[in-house]
């Protein structure tokens, strides 16, 4: 096909002659899905380039315009394409190396964040007076309601109350450095 025949060609997709659309994907189809493969390293993407080239052509035909011949504009595109795609994949996978990067850092953060808050409430909980402590963890870590503590230790309900709100206003105090962990870990009053 010499540089006329090529004008004439282009000059009928830029009208929308379907038929001269065809003859160039034909002609050009397979040798630029080779290319684009060459480029990749994978006939399925380098399939979906060249496919993708040819419907945005379709869809642009109006300002289709060819400088120098139409094979050298098709692969020129494809290459572009190709190379494009291959970008956009470093950028994914970099992209997602940094997530995994900032996910292992931050897990290891705040497990040891965990781990020190957890001896920090433990040393807390020693640190309180003997009965307050034992109510705290008969609540805490048994489960009984106030009522059930109040009844095991032979002490009114309200003693039961008053001494778990000094444990959690002193414990809450303590740990104060903590508090963005301290919700989880110090739930609030359960009667």
């Amino acid at each position: 096909m010499n540089l006329n025949e090529e004008k004439k060609l282009v000059d009928e997709i830029r009208r929308g002659n379907e038929a001269a659309f065809e003859k160039i994907f034909r002609r050009y189809y397979r040798a630029l899905c080779l290319f684009s493969t060459k480029i990749l390293g994978d006939d399925e993407t380098a399939e979906e380039v060249v496919q993708d080239f040819f419907v945005k052509l379709w869809e642009r035909r109006e300002g289709f315009m060819v400088e120098t011949s139409v094979k050298n504009y098709l692969f020129r595109s494809v290459k572009n394409l190709s190379i494009n795609v291959i970008k956009h994949e470093q950028i994914k996978l970099k992209h997602a190396q940094q997530v995994m990067a900032d996910a292992e850092a931050n897990d290891f953060k705040d497990h040891f964040m965990e781990v020190d808050l957890e001896r920090a409430i433990e040393k807390s909980i020693e640190e309180l007076p003997e009965k307050r402590r034992e109510i705290f963890r008969l609540s805490r870590e048994e489960g009984l309601k106030y009522r059930e503590i109040a009844e095991r230790m032979n002490i009114s309900i309200k003693t039961v109350e008053a001494q778990m709100g000094l444990a959690i206003k002193t414990l809450r105090d303590k740990l104060r450095k903590y508090s963005t962990f301290l919700f989880f870990f110090v739930p609030f009053y359960q009667k």
